[in-house]
């Protein structure tokens, strides 16, 4: 008989571990039929971002407004506000596209800058009938007066506000530049988080010395990446009941097979699919399959976090004492 590959995410059953990650071929919909047929165990669409929306409906009342008092008939001129399509509602069509489409999970993204618009438009993807949302919090702390308590505040004030707002599972999406991680997540968790992702791949800024200009540069994540949620999966499975995805490095079936042994419930990928291909899925599912029969794996549930930081056999391995080896080693070799 053949390992059971099926895990929970979020509460959400899912045939396997693997996920499509936030990226553009998740905002797709003929794409996220392609997954779908790949094997695909759910998608994350693209975030929604909030400053584009409140930018897009500022010009537009800006346009209905624009000299329309000067004469009277000038009002007729133009359409009720209503009437234009601001706001997320092409996101708001997507959701239900994937829905009316798909036979997995979907999961929406979004990323705002305020706890009202926050919890707006995540109600509005639960009406949209997304099975979870997945908030993409991007702060950059740049003030010297705020303090770590203070930015982690405000990271759990949008969460709170969010759990209010929706009834569906929230997901909470982080990067791991936080003083005390197992205890950020334990407050996430009391806050109403019902899963984190780590970890967030920010944009870093670039120059380009042609224009002097300041620019964003995207790339795409190498197999290196792993090892940070593979080290942070490894020590919160033991401290916390809620679910953990892993993002950033995940390539190699062997890289899927590592995170379920510390504890992840779920591998989210989008680089590598933006590499390989939609169908590099039904490869990677293939190949975890097989090593899970080989190793006499009943299951996935069995694997999973096996060699958590609670079960490995020399859990130092994942705390200073690595550092200390690795750098006797390679001094030994070269």
């Amino acid at each position: 008989m053949r390992a059971d590959l099926r895990t929970y995410y979020l509460g959400l059953s899912l045939k396997h571990p693997i996920v499509a990650a936030a990226s553009p071929l998740t905002g797709d919909l003929e794409t996220l039929r392609q997954l779908e047929q790949a094997g695909i165990a759910a998608v994350v669409l693209p975030s929604l971002f909030e400053e584009q929306i409140l930018h897009d409906e500022q010009r537009i009342n800006a346009l209905y407004e624009y000299q329309a008092f000067s004469f009277a008939e000038s009002l007729s001129y133009f359409p009720e506000i209503k009437d234009y399509n601001v706001g997320p509602h092409d996101y708001l069509r997507m959701i239900e596209a994937a829905k009316e489409s798909l036979s997995i999970p979907v999961i929406a993204s979004l990323n705002g800058c305020t706890p009202g618009g926050w919890a707006r438009f995540a109600r509005l993807f639960q009406d949209a009938g997304a099975d979870a949302v997945e908030l993409n919090i991007y702060l950059v702390a740049t003030d010297p007066h705020a303090t770590s308590y203070d930015i982690e505040s405000r990271y759990l004030e949008l969460v709170a506000t969010v759990r209010q707002a929706v009834k569906i599972p929230v997901a909470v999406k982080i990067g791991a530049q936080f003083t005390n991680l197992s205890n950020f997540v334990g407050r996430l968790a009391k806050t109403g988080a019902n899963g984190v992702v780590l970890f967030n791949r920010y944009l870093e800024p670039d120059i380009d010395l042609a224009t002097l200009r300041i620019t964003p540069q995207l790339v795409l994540s190498n197999r290196h990446e792993l090892r940070s949620p593979l080290r942070w999966i490894a020590i919160l499975r033991d401290q916390t009941a809620i679910s953990l995805a892993a993002t950033s490095g995940i390539h190699y079936p062997e890289d899927v097979i590592k995170l379920l042994l510390v504890g992840a419930d779920s591998c989210m990928l989008a680089s590598a699919l933006l590499k390989h291909g939609v169908d590099y899925v039904s490869e990677l599912v293939q190949q975890v399959q097989n090593w899970l029969d080989v190793n006499g794996y009943d299951s996935v549930e069995q694997l999973k976090g096996s060699m958590s930081y609670g079960n490995c056999p020399d859990s130092g391995q994942l705390e200073r004492a690595n550092y200390m080896k690795a750098i006797a080693s390679y001094t030994a070799i070269h």
